[in-house]
């Protein structure tokens, strides 16, 4: 019989130490390393060659793509790549009270009124809270079967029963509990063996599996890192309780394009589709004020039209304050040493607050041009050009370089009514030049330089 060896595992990152400390050097959380029994078991045996079973086959053959199904929330359909694939994983996270659960209802409620069998396994709520939610949602009359456990052996025992399940739901993984490894249930054994055996059971059969994780402080899914691994597709529902938008975001996908977003606005029945997010970003803007400039975004396929807001505010006696919601704060600092540095525009006793309007929460380096045009608005207090979107990354030596989907982004702004666009300058490399759609002017910046003597400042600096 082997010997059951001891190791110690971090219950918050998953890392193994070989011994015990207060605190782990991998994620620098305290009191959080505990001690696991592992079985050693004997190495695999090296069997002879006329046993092996192994296959190899070449590139050429053909292999049908998986079936789809979908489940008739568009938005939902489109970060998955068009639906829920068979045999599939997927894993949604996000923060507590944002939305997760609706959502998920409401598209296997979709899914089951198309006539597929959907289960959906809660191990937070009661049947009769699921139920009034259903009720509230007008989710009532769906044909949705509804469970409420968290001993995986009676889940998987479940599972196997209902061989026709299109669709399967695990809210949450980190409630799940497994009788045979010795911890609590949230811990990282548990939620990888539970993940493990919840996976194995939707390869080896027709259904798809839905698992819903938490999310620590930092925003980053609990428990192992492994388990986004495993995975087939994880997605993240963002969005502030203090807006009415959630946005669903896919940041891997093996059967889509990842960083696809859909938009959904938080009713009082339910998450509504937004089929035009860019017009919802927007319909609040106000024209003519200065420290305002509409930026044109890519999200994964889909353009989106968003506006980023500015504000300076005088501070001579102190250092600096640096303020950004949606957008990554060194980025800021690095766009603001550039306006200084190659372009003259004087911030260094100024704090500066940075918004994204309507919640969103931008990644792309595309976005440097758009909030250069809002900083040197606010400093010169002088309004962006009305109708004018700004799209273009912002390289140290203060040049513009050229982003992807430039046609996309044309589109959107000539869709919503815009006539102006700044955008990056044609270089000499054989590159295409965006075709202006009908009623668009394009307006190409080589240098921030040339952006920032638009302006005529009245407060700050002059620019170069």
């Amino acid at each position: 019989m082997a010997r059951p060896v001891a190791r110690f595992v971090c219950q918050s990152c998953g890392a193994v130490t070989a011994k015990w400390a207060g605190r782990c050097e991998a994620c620098g959380e305290r009191n959080t390393i505990a001690e696991e029994a592992v079985q050693s078991g004997p190495g695999l045996a090296r069997a002879p060659a006329a046993a092996r079973k192994l296959e190899f086959v070449d590139l050429a053959g053909h292999t049908p793509p998986p079936p789809l199904a979908a489940t008739g929330i568009a938005e939902f359909d489109r970060v998955l790549g068009g639906g829920l694939v068979a045999g599939s994983a997927v894993l949604l996270a996000g923060d507590p009270g944002i939305g997760k659960s609706t959502l998920l209802l409401q598209a296997a409620a979709a899914l089951a009124r198309t006539g597929k069998r959907v289960l959906y396994i809660s191990g937070e709520e009661a049947i009769g809270q699921i139920r009034l939610r259903a009720r509230r949602l007008g989710l009532a009359d769906a044909g949705l079967e509804l469970a409420a456990s968290i001993n995986l052996r009676d889940i998987a025992a479940a599972i196997e029963a209902t061989p026709d399940a299109a669709l399967v739901i695990i809210d949450s993984i980190q409630t799940m509990w497994m009788d045979s490894i010795d911890s609590a249930p949230g811990t990282v054994s548990q939620v990888r063996a539970s993940a493990f055996e919840l996976i194995r059971l939707a390869k080896t059969g027709s259904h798809a599996v839905v698992l819903v994780g938490h999310v620590t402080k930092e925003g980053a899914i609990a428990g192992p890192r492994v388990l986004e691994h495993m995975v087939d597709a994880v997605l993240y529902f963002e969005g502030d309780r203090g807006h009415q938008f959630r946005i669903l975001r896919g940041v891997k996908n093996r059967f889509g394009a990842t960083d696809e977003i859909g938009v959904f606005e938080m009713t009082g029945h339910g998450l509504a589709e937004v089929a035009n997010p860019s017009a919802l970003f927007l319909a609040e803007r106000r024209g003519n004020i200065a420290g305002s400039a509409v930026f044109a975004g890519l999200e994964g396929s889909r353009p989106v039209l968003v506006e980023i807001q500015c504000l300076l505010s005088a501070n001579p006696g102190g250092s600096p304050r640096r303020s950004v919601i949606g957008w990554e704060s060194g980025r800021l600092s690095m766009l603001l040493a550039v306006l200084e540095t190659r372009c003259g525009l004087r911030l260094g006793a100024t704090d500066v607050y940075l918004n994204v309007a309507g919640g969103l929460r931008i990644g792309e380096p595309a976005a440097d041009l758009a909030v250069a045009a809002a900083l040197a608005s606010a400093a010169s207090d002088q309004p962006t050009e009305p109708g004018c979107v700004f799209f273009g990354e912002v390289g140290l030596s203060g040049e513009v370089r050229q982003v992807g989907g430039a046609e996309a982004r044309l589109k959107e702004a000539q869709k919503l009514g815009f006539t102006q666009a700044c955008l990056p300058r044609r270089v000499a490399r054989g590159n295409r030049r965006p075709g202006a759609p009908a009623g668009l002017e394009l307006q190409e910046i080589g240098h921030l330089a040339d952006l920032v003597a638009r302006f005529s400042p009245k407060t700050g600096g002059k620019p170069a």
